[in-house]
């Protein structure tokens, strides 16, 4: 089956289909402590980032659904991700049945509304063309995150642990009216 990622223009960003080129960036933003610290225990190997970055390709052919590459426009170097996936983590049917939303930026690329921007117009393609209920899971101390989730209309599903750390899981029913 093959599947056409869409590219889609913000004000500022492109988000569109990750390239073979952009692996080296996409290690590297994940190999930061305090990229990673955010989303995981720890940095990934390039190993580890390598294994993400095909899964997030086959995702967008088995389930018409993937992250994109972030940028800024007139710019080569990607910025971070963001898109859905199924995590599969074993919290629980409330959770892992339904695609997760994610978005990853380089700490240049934070503090600057980017990330909502991003996040944003993943969101509205996926009201139009997906459809249905999302899934986040964010630190608790991820306070921008949090702000740009509940700006998209996620709300806690409730409080859980993954590796050992306190995460908080939230839902989206759909696009907030």
């Amino acid at each position: 089956m093959s599947r056409t990622i869409p590219t889609i223009n913000t004000a500022r960003l492109t988000l569109r289909a990750m390239r073979a080129e952009d692996f080296p960036r996409f290690a590297e933003i994940w190999a930061l402590p305090e990229v990673a610290s955010r989303i995981l225990d720890g940095p990934r190997s390039k190993a580890q980032s390598w294994d993400a970055f095909l899964r997030n390709a086959g995702h967008w052919q088995i389930t018409g659904f993937g992250q994109w590459a972030v940028q800024l426009h007139r710019q080569r170097e990607v910025l971070g991700q963001t898109g859905f996936f199924f995590g599969s983590r074993n919290f629980d049917e409330e959770f892992d049945t339904y695609p997760e939303a994610r978005l990853v930026l380089a700490p240049e690329a934070q503090d600057q509304r980017l990330g909502f921007e991003a996040a944003r117009a993943a969101h509205e393609w996926f009201d139009r063309v997906i459809t249905g209920r999302t899934v986040c899971m964010i630190a608790p101390g991820n306070i921008a995150a949090l702000k740009i989730a509940g700006a998209l209309g996620y709300e806690l599903l409730r409080e859980a642990e993954i590796s050992g750390s306190p995460v908080r899981l939230l839902t989206r029913r759909g696009p907030p009216v």
